[in-house]
């Protein structure tokens, strides 16, 4: 995903020959200056941790360095603090022996040592004679974190340890960070001491007074400007402990009255506070490490990743360039996560409803009815320099909030969230209907009017994605293949809702209009010569003739006739486009592919288990087991067995471990999602709580697994724990290990 910006021209006309080139000319420059996810050096090593709206990533060193032109550092409201925080010993770096992170993220641990220490005068503290050890714990509260250093003499002779620790704030935009706004807007401070605390400051022109706050538990011997330089005598076989502490602060500036506040400045206001019921957990176990490896750390991410505004929770984007809501990050995730946590996805979609767009502003891409691409809370959004407050330049994060109601509905039983949101609901299918069709085709398509929105504005968002045969950028307005399906399985499900709340007219509309939309869906998208769906419908209509995956996230929703759903799978699973570690996003038969292209080649996890969820509504159930075995033994050769939001598409052919793309996120929500996600569909998870029912469809074990239990998942007002076995005749056993209230399982072997 990106929300960068690029340049609109103005008063281009779109109709003339001379205004297509000029605007082709206009969005390929857009593309060479804004086009990338970041222009950053690789943060795929990096130690993340988190804690509410502060991140910090920092080396295998737990340090950030100096040097300009990386994504590390400390983070708060799209700012990052601190882009430089590095310890030398003596003129030396720490040699690294060990780092993790805590089961939340919210420290992290490391494990350091002297290398060879020549100090002049014949002096020489040979190696790992002083070890290290480094705890890091960030807060929320007081933002900010506390750093103790247990220094220990190793040896058998006292020891004074020269000790440096050097810092660096610029107080940068997150987008500047990024690399997409290169201007200075406020005035840095000089650094200031006071005892054993130096405090480095920024007034932004947003009237916003930032500033880092950094004490030290014993006094430096020396002070330079942004530098602390100790000399630490170490006892024999003795530790000295140093502390560290950093504080963040904003308020107004001088000359402005009260504290900022963070969030947006809006007529809308959040609903108050919901605290989530602390009811178990849905938990899995079974007889294959790997599988239960990947897991944990796939809950561990997304735990890390809930996030908050008004008291609402939703799992924030990815870590470190989309720590924020971003609406179609938020509701895919929290659709992948039902079947473990029903009550975010609630709380995600309350809050979507209340940044629902009510008027209309080119400058936003807003239109009434539409759900936020993303939101942003920086000093460039703040001073109105970039339009995510909110930004509406998403075409997709509507029919998925309507997905997202719709489903939590069938694992609850509930149809309050339904009635609460009915007039959201009515306002999204409104848009979706009316306002999302540019050109009178009855599809749901984008053309950006903001002069720094987003060319493209489907999930693969960024200004090449969506590209003709030919390798030329397709010409807007784009009709994305896989948004129609969602705007298709929007309207089906909804269509239930009315159906329950007593509306049966609605529901007939929403289907007919449903099945209208499938019908010329089939009879525009299909390519016969390709096997697959088109990529989408650019302008006058014309289908782009390329490979995609978004051809295999039109059968994640339905819409899809039996027998092509059949043909685009078998097309999906050639070398060209199933790599060994998942499926790619572009051919490498297309004139664009690029292994590392954002949307161009890459593997997406998040992409891959919507498209084998496809694959298993239409029972092809090898397929969905082979993409799913990709993507576990994918995690298996990343750091913690954490996915991240996107890697290269290099084959198994080539390489023997997937390539890591540089500055892809991690943790990223739907990528951690993935896993869990596609873990339900293989074993045929489908809630009835109106019911109470959870039938068990075609139930499938991942390979690998024999044995597998699923504890305390949540259908309707009752929790149930199920084992699954396969059995000697390859078969799988499925038993009722225990329920809480009145649930029924019903197990089918329909195909």
């Amino acid at each position: 995903m990106t929300d960068g910006h690029g340049r609109r021209g103005r008063g281009r006309g779109r109709g003339t020959k001379n205004g297509r080139k000029a605007e082709l000319a206009d969005r390929k420059q857009r593309i060479l200056t804004h086009g990338t996810p970041s222009v950053t050096s690789g943060i795929a090593d990096a130690i993340v941790t988190k804690v509410e709206n502060v991140f910090f990533l920092t080396d295998q060193s737990g340090c950030v360095p100096i040097a300009p032109g990386h994504g590390l550092g400390l983070y708060f409201h799209d700012c990052r603090y601190l882009r430089g925080y590095e310890m030398l010993l003596g003129k030396e770096q720490p040699t690294v022996l060990a780092a993790t992170t805590d089961d939340v993220g919210r420290g992290a641990v490391l494990e350091l040592a002297n290398p060879d220490l020549h100090l002049g005068r014949g002096r020489l503290i040979p190696r790992e004679t002083v070890g290290i050890r480094w705890t890091r714990t960030l807060h929320g509260d007081t933002p900010g974190l506390d750093d103790v250093l247990e220094l220990r003499n190793l040896g058998l002779e006292p020891i004074t340890l020269p000790l440096t620790l050097m810092f660096d704030a610029r107080f940068e935009d997150l987008f500047a960070v990024r690399g997409l706004f290169q201007q200075t807007l406020g005035k840095r401070h000089a650094p200031r001491w006071r005892g054993r605390s130096l405090t480095l400051s920024y007034d932004g022109r947003d009237h916003c007074r930032r500033s880092l706050a950094i004490a030290f538990s014993r006094a430096p011997q020396r002070r330079g400007r942004q530098t602390a330089r100790f000399d630490i005598h170490l006892p024999p076989r003795r530790a000295v402990t140093l502390g560290v502490t950093l504080r963040i602060d904003e308020r107004a500036a001088t000359g402005s009255a009260g504290r900022v506040s963070a969030r947006r400045r809006s007529t809308h206001q959040a609903a108050p506070h919901r605290a989530l019921a602390k009811t178990p957990r849905t938990s899995i176990a079974s007889d294959y490490p790997l599988l239960d490896a990947v897991l944990e750390r796939s809950f561990a991410d997304l735990r890390l990743l809930r996030s908050s505004i008004s008291g609402e929770e939703y799992y924030a984007a990815g870590l470190p360039w989309f720590a924020t809501l971003f609406g179609r990050d938020a509701a895919i995730t929290a659709i992948q996560m039902l079947a473990y946590e029903p009550r975010i996805a609630e709380q995600t979609a309350r809050l979507l409803a209340v940044y629902q767009a009510h008027d209309t502003d080119q400058w936003r891409d807003e239109q009434p009815g539409k759900i936020l691409h993303s939101i942003r809370v920086g000093e460039m959004a703040r001073l109105g320099l970039i339009p995510h407050t909110p930004y509406y330049g998403s075409v997709d994060a509507t029919p998925l909030f309507l997905i997202l109601i719709a489903r939590h509905a069938m694992w609850t039983g509930d149809l309050s969230l339904f009635r609460e949101l009915r007039d959201h609901v009515e306002l999204a299918l409104t848009w979706m209907t009316d306002g999302a069709d540019s050109n009178g085709d009855g599809y749901i398509d984008y053309l950006s009017t903001s002069e720094h929105g987003l060319i493209n504005q489907g999930w693969k968002d960024s200004g090449d994605a969506i590209v003709t045969a030919s390798g030329k950028l397709a010409s807007p307005p784009i009709a994305l293949a896989e948004v129609q399906g969602y705007a298709f399985l929007a309207r089906v499900l909804i269509a239930d809702l009315y159906d329950r709340a007593g509306d049966p007219t609605r529901a007939t509309t929403l289907r007919a209009e449903a099945e209208a939309l499938r019908g010329r869906f089939e009879r525009d998208f299909w390519l016969a010569k390709l096997g697959c769906y088109a990529l989408a419908l650019e302008r006058d209509d014309r289908p782009l003739s390329v490979v995609t995956s978004n051809a295999g996230q039109v059968l994640w929703s339905h819409i899809a006739k039996p027998a092509r759903a059949r043909r685009v799978a078998k097309r999906l699973m050639e070398p060209d486009m199933f790599s060994g570690w998942g499926i790619r996003t572009l051919s490498t038969q297309a004139r664009r592919f690029n292994p590392v292209g954002y949307h161009l080649g890459t593997v997406w996890p998040h992409d891959n288990a919507l498209i084998a969820t496809g694959f298993r509504h239409y029972g092809l159930d090898a397929e969905a087991r082979r993409v799913f075995a990709a993507l576990l033994r994918t995690a298996a050769f990343f750091r913690s067995y954490r996915l991240p939001e996107v890697f290269a598409g290099f084959s198994t052919a080539e390489f023997q471990a997937p390539v890591r793309f540089p500055v892809a996120c991690h943790p990223q929500a739907w990528a951690a999602g993935s896993i869990p996600y596609l873990l339900s569909t293989l074993l045929g998870l489908e809630p009835d709580g109106f019911a109470g029912h959870l039938r068990v469809v075609r139930p499938t074990l991942p390979d690998g697994v024999d044995r597998l239990e699923v504890r305390n998942l949540p259908v309707g007002r009752s929790r149930l724990s199920i084992r699954f076995t396969r059995t000697k005749k390859h078969r799988i056993a499925v038993d009722l290990v225990s329920a809480s209230g009145t649930v029924e399982l019903v197990v089918e072997e329909r195909t």
